[in-house]
């Protein structure tokens, strides 16, 4: 079982489900391995980017 370490009190936490520090209570600032945390980790703030633009061209040619 490997061990995770506190970026803040610098602990070893053994449990992998953890999001939250046992010693501290600090976030262990880990990204979630669900959908979202995978398009989190994937870079969503570019995807977002490139939707909203997307939405302002097809608005700009919609009022032409």
């Amino acid at each position: 079982m490997s061990a995770i370490i506190c970026p803040h009190c610098k602990n070893p936490i053994y449990d992998e489900d953890a999001l939250l520090c046992h010693y501290c209570g600090n976030s262990l600032a880990r990204v979630s391995s669900g959908a979202v945390g995978k398009m989190r980790a994937a870079g969503m703030k570019w995807v977002l980017v490139a939707l909203g633009v997307i939405t302002l061209v097809i608005t700009i040619i919609m009022f032409q």
